[in-house]
């Protein structure tokens, strides 16, 4: 049976990777969304060879651009936040939600709220509004499903499982490109150090929060939200292969384990699929040329961030949220070179001792807490680049 599909974000990494999956299938998926931030031309690419009901730009100055490369497909353009979000409402099996940053926010909420499931690849939805994200998805009876890679194999590995039966769950962490560097040296890391993983291939601010590991800790922060076992039951355990993407330990002491190849078509081939199964053109693991797998303790002295996103969540309210978009602005200001890599974690840290704001109850408040934590960032970048 043809299911309808609503692909946010279908010119970025995940969003690719989606297309790649439905190219492969197309018998079974209708596309009836599709939304890009900027990118006219490729989004118009998309639309003529998938004929949408409506393609979306983000960025509204681009819109007479799409009318004119849409012209005579009988394809609505749309342009801006509004379209988004309405864009989200129409009727969907599944909301693939792949939008990058706070961007991301509000058309996921209207796609929880309209009760659709959602192929949830946007990050800072649960990160900064979770609780918010979390209680639209029960009220409307809408199902969440993981994309990151970690999310993903823990909500796999709790198939046929219980949630009150988890004694952990553990979420793998690479350790990133600098795992093995002294804090002396990382004083000295430049952007090209930072973003060289040895295992994904990803963006540049993604690869730095695995450099970080304020990935991890955002993940953690994740799943929190999609697993409710309690922050003490969460833990972090670096392994370096990144063959097993995350455990989930039980009572009786079984641990199961998801493994997979690091290629993000996998985990978004299981929430595509979900409950079932699809093929997909992964390399399959071969355990005896990888021969070994490592472990180690993560090292929360030479990688603070990972301690300063367990007790953000464990404050709640809206310190996630302050906490990743002082991230953003840290992140960028390290890539741009204009602060030291120890000073990414040093200014978030900053950012969340600073101000206190009361506890969000609408996306709107989300918004306030992010548009101020990334001032005072600045602020405090300001002060290390003059210092």
């Amino acid at each position: 049976m043809t299911r309808r599909l609503s692909l946010f974000g279908a010119t970025g990494s995940v969003g690719q990777s989606t297309v790649d999956l439905v190219r492969r299938d197309g018998e079974a998926w209708e596309i009836g969304v599709l939304t890009a931030n900027s990118d006219v031309a490729e989004l118009a690419a998309l639309a003529r060879e998938f004929r949408p009901g409506v393609a979306v730009i983000a960025d509204e100055s681009r819109f007479p651009e799409l009318v004119e490369a849409l012209a005579g497909t009988g394809i609505e353009a749309a342009a801006g936040v509004d379209a988004l979000v309405e864009a989200a409402k129409r009727p969907a099996d599944l909301v693939m939600a792949a939008i990058v940053g706070t961007a991301g926010l509000a058309p996921t909420m209207a796609a929880l709220e309209a009760g659709t499931d959602v192929a949830l690849a946007n990050k800072e939805a649960l990160v900064s509004a979770g609780e918010l994200m979390t209680a639209a998805a029960r009220r409307s009876g809408a199902t969440i499903l993981p994309v990151d890679s970690e999310h993903n194999a823990i909500f796999q590995c709790l198939a046929g499982g219980r949630i009150d039966q988890v004694r952990r769950i553990i979420l793998t962490a690479s350790g990133g490109p600098l795992r093995t560097m002294s804090v002396a040296d990382m004083a000295l890391v430049t952007p090209a150090q930072a973003v060289a993983h040895p295992n994904w291939s990803m963006g540049a601010k993604i690869s730095v929060d695995s450099a970080t590991m304020m990935n991890k800790g955002l993940e953690l922060i994740e799943a929190h939200h999609l697993f409710p076992v309690g922050l003490d039951r969460i833990e972090i355990l670096v392994h370096p292969q990144s063959v097993i993407h995350s455990l989930v330990e039980y009572i009786d002491c079984s641990t199961l384990a998801q493994l997979g190849s690091p290629d993000m078509r996998i985990p978004i081939a299981s929430a595509l699929a979900w409950p079932q199964r699809m093929a997909t053109p992964c390399a399959p693991l071969d355990l005896a040329t990888i021969s070994r797998l490592d472990f180690e303790a993560p090292d929360e002295v030479r990688f603070p961030a990972t301690a300063l996103c367990r007790t953000a969540i464990a404050e709640g309210g809206a310190r996630p949220a302050q906490l990743n978009a002082a991230n953003e602005v840290a992140v960028a200001a390290f890539l741009a070179g204009r602060i030291s890599f120890p000073a990414i974690v040093d200014t978030v840290r900053r950012v969340i001792d600073a101000a206190e704001p009361a506890p969000p109850s609408s996306l709107q408040d989300i918004f306030s807490v992010d548009a101020a934590a990334r001032a005072a960032a600045q602020h405090f970048v300001d002060q290390y680049e003059h210092a």
